[in-house]
């Protein structure tokens, strides 16, 4: 049994290509890596990578994470500036016994001296969003924060052997040096081969009061089935924060087990997500929340045509998103 489980539309072709790997017998790590390599070398994916928006001063500071369920090796970079794969380069990371998270300039010099190529990751279509934005915002006395689709992917392959991996740009306009949950273990993923992984996406400082995705993996560990886990959790927190500090913010979850059997839990009107699988083809669902249980179904035709229509479409058309 193979299976992969992603965050976000935007996984789709990544998870496309990864499951190949998988379905050929090869490993969870590189299907994973890849997969997400994939998203972040798309330019129109505004929140992850290439092309990802801008902190405030204007600058892509990149934050990107992997773990082995085998071993529970984990590495991740925060804040890293002008790298090609973030992914890459967390991945790298898992493998150091010791210094497995770096920061800022600690990341960069460390990528380079690894040889991870260099790019510019700012591009101009993304600083059109940013004025745009700015324009829209802060020009106008209101709140500019938006924009944190962290994309998260599991893999399960024929071995037993399961991975994770996060990326994103992060929270839009966020102040320089800013950590959401994404590079952060237990909080924006974690995964344990004999149990199952989860990964998560929204605003972060809210994920983190969870410790949102190992408490999923723990309960999948406790016998829950990844659908239970992923729902209690994600209301249980939704309860708690709007009970002891008065709001919440975007909270979703996707999440899988050692059989290969997913869940995927949301707090926001419409949250995709994508699933492939040795008996289901990478597949595009939409979720929502109905009370305290999570519902979804494939995404149509015409959804998906809007989708492409919406993340091309020219800065300052109706449709672009």
């Amino acid at each position: 049994m193979w299976g992969m489980i992603a965050t976000w539309r935007m996984a789709l072709e990544g998870i496309t290509h990864a499951s190949e790997t998988l379905k050929n017998g090869g490993r969870s790590a590189k299907a994973v890596v890849s997969a997400v390599a994939e998203v972040e070398d798309f330019p129109f994916y505004k929140s992850v990578g290439y092309g990802g928006l801008p902190s405030e001063n204007g600058e892509v500071e990149l934050d990107a994470a992997f773990m082995d369920g085998d071993s529970l090796a984990f590495g991740a970079v925060g804040n890293l500036v002008d790298i090609a794969n973030p992914i890459q380069v967390a991945h790298a990371l898992s493998r150091e016994r010791f210094n497995s998270f770096l920061v800022g300039t600690g990341a960069r010099e460390w990528a380079l001296s690894q040889g991870f190529a260099e790019k510019a990751m700012l591009t101009e279509r993304a600083i059109q969003h940013y004025r745009k934005r700015c324009h829209e915002t802060i020009d106008r006395g209101l709140s500019p924060y938006d924009g944190h689709d962290t994309v998260g992917i599991i893999g399960l392959d024929n071995h037993g052997s399961m991975s994770v991996g996060t990326s994103t740009s992060g929270l839009f306009m966020k102040r320089r040096g800013r950590l959401g949950d994404s590079p952060v273990v237990g909080s924006g993923f974690y995964c344990d081969s004999e149990i199952g992984a989860a990964t998560a996406t929204g605003v972060g400082e809210d994920l983190m009061k969870g410790c949102t995705s190992y408490e999923i993996v723990r309960r999948m560990e406790g016998g829950m089935a990844p659908q239970d886990a992923a729902d209690s959790v994600v209301c249980e927190l939704e309860d708690k924060l709007m009970a002891r500090f008065g709001r919440v913010g975007d909270l979703s979850v996707v999440c899988m087990n050692r059989q290969g059997e997913f869940g995927a839990a949301t707090n926001i009107q419409t949250f995709s997500f994508v699933v492939a699988t040795r008996d289901l083809p990478a597949t595009v669902y939409l979720a929502e929340r109905r009370a305290d249980r999570t519902y979804y179904t494939p995404a149509d035709d015409q959804w998906m045509a809007d989708y492409a229509a919406r993340i091309r479409a020219p800065i300052g058309d109706p449709q672009y998103d």
